[in-house]
């Protein structure tokens, strides 16, 4: 398997080699050359296997240059119930009513379906350097639960520093502690006086300074990272065999979508032929995405005039990941993608907007605060089940979208406890905390503020490396 940029720029490169090299050095992202086809008979071997042997098979489809003995190793170490809160299913499904599930994928150390690539690109990273006698720096930026995600997996790892930068006073009070209470010499956190989007501009800057990040030798973890965005591919095919008992049957994902790589991790498992019927973008208020999916018409928002909200992972306007999808939408063509990622806005002709519903699947909705507080309270009261804002947006845009006679699976994306002050709001009393995590606020924090400057990023880098 042989990895080609979005924009058509260099030559085919191998897994291990855009593991640890994130954008690609025209600046776009990796995609597979194309994406492996799974039969009936395949799904079928599939169906029964524990999750880690289901991993096991899916990434081998795309990963060609580890032996097969060593990635069954790490992904076995990597998908225990020891790791994923004591649940041998790692993402089991919870139905609220007769088709309408919740699949969970916030299991893991903090408590967000990050945890469920971040833990298994840690190992790879750590497998690769070792392989090397290689270091990696990694740059990254999260909105709210990448950052925790990132450095749980990559805290006193051989060979690996992290440089996480996040909006300033924009997460959580939690997700703000999970990460600035690390006290690991390996792990930096940046928090930037801006939104996300202000991070991650600064991450590609960085990134597309080709010199710079050799001689630094910096990579990613955010979901521009493949390696990523293909471990949440396993997760569709999971939830996908848990919610059908034969392969005739479709399903319909809806995905809270911030950065887009969650669901666009789905458009790949639809790509490989896993029977999904529609895949749902669930936005916010930050609502460009489904301003596309409405309209055909992608434009990004500047920082000012992106909200800041109660589902704050989120609060993002030019999602990193949507360049994949339009690649495969544009059937390829670097140099179209390339004019539309370079662009302020475009705009799809009426034939190819057309194609999002009727050959790739997918619809969107938007959700606001007053109905993510009420689907939250109404989750709750009908079903007995605690949901966090960034759920909630999703469940609310899949009541409105599911079809008669195919289940509708929503993906979680973190426990509730992690959003304390909507959580109150909706339901009247506090969520309930794993013991090890009540009162993480009160740790003592490590973090550096910075203006949203890449030189103030760059200075802290080089000052950590000495160079």
């Amino acid at each position: 398997m042989r990895y080609l940029s979005t924009r058509g720029g260099g030559a085919p490169k191998r897994f291990c080699d855009i593991l640890l090299e994130g954008l690609a050095e025209d600046g776009g992202l990796y995609l597979p050359e194309q994406y492996p086809q799974v039969d009936a008979a395949t799904l079928t071997r599939w169906r029964s296997l524990p999750y880690a042997e289901l991993a096991f098979e899916i990434l081998s489809l795309y990963i060609d240059d580890i032996p097969a003995e060593d990635l069954r190793r790490i992904c076995a170490q990597t998908y225990r119930a020891e790791v994923f809160g004591g649940r041998s299913e790692i993402t089991p499904l919870h139905q609220l009513e007769s088709g309408l599930y919740l699949q969970e994928l916030s299991n893991g150390p903090t408590l967000a379906f990050k945890d469920m690539a971040m833990q298994l690109l840690g190992a790879l990273f750590e497998y690769e350097l070792g392989r090397r006698g290689e270091t990696l720096n990694i740059l990254g930026a999260t909105s709210g639960d990448t950052g925790s995600a990132a450095e749980y997996a990559m805290r006193a790892r051989a060979g690996i520093r992290v440089f996480m930068l996040s909006p300033h006073g924009r997460m959580s009070p939690f997700q703000q502690a999970q990460m600035f209470s690390l006290q690991d010499a390996n792990i930096h956190n940046l928090a930037v006086r801006g939104v996300f989007d202000d991070c991650q501009d600064i991450v590609k800057a960085v990134s597309n300074d080709l010199g710079y990040k050799k001689s630094r030798k910096i990579g990613t973890v955010n979901s521009i990272n493949w390696a990523r965005l293909l471990a949440q591919v396993v997760y569709y095919f999971a939830g996908y065999f848990q919610a059908t008992k034969s392969n005739q049957e479709k399903v319909s994902f809806t995905v809270p979508s911030g950065n887009f790589g969650n669901v666009c991790a789905g458009h790949v498992a639809r790509q490989m032929g896993l029977p999904i019927e529609q895949l749902v973008v669930a936005t916010n208020e930050n609502d460009v995405l489904d301003e596309f999916f409405r309209t055909g018409r992608y434009a990004p928002r500047s920082a000012t005039h992106t909200h800041a909200t109660s589902s704050p992972s989120m609060d993002i306007s030019k999602a990193s990941n949507f360049e994949r999808f339009i690649a495969d939408l544009f059937g390829r063509e670097g140099a179209r993608v390339m004019s539309a990622f370079t662009a302020p806005a475009f705009e799809l002709p009426h034939t190819e907007f057309e194609r999002l519903r009727a050959e790739f699947g997918f619809e969107s909705g938007a959700s606001r605060h007053a109905y993510r507080v009420s689907t939250i309270r109404a989750c709750w009261q009908q079903w007995g089940r605690l949901i966090d804002p960034h759920t909630a947006d999703g469940l609310k845009v899949a009541l409105a979208a599911r079809r008669p006679g195919v289940p509708m699976i929503v993906l979680e994306t973190a426990l509730p406890a992690k959003f304390e002050a909507t959580l109150i709001e909706a339901s009247g009393s506090a969520p309930p905390r794993p013991a090890a995590l009540v009162g993480i606020e009160n740790l003592p924090q490590r973090v550096q503020v910075l203006d949203a400057d890449e030189a103030q990023v760059r200075a802290v880098i080089d000052r950590e490396l000495g160079v």
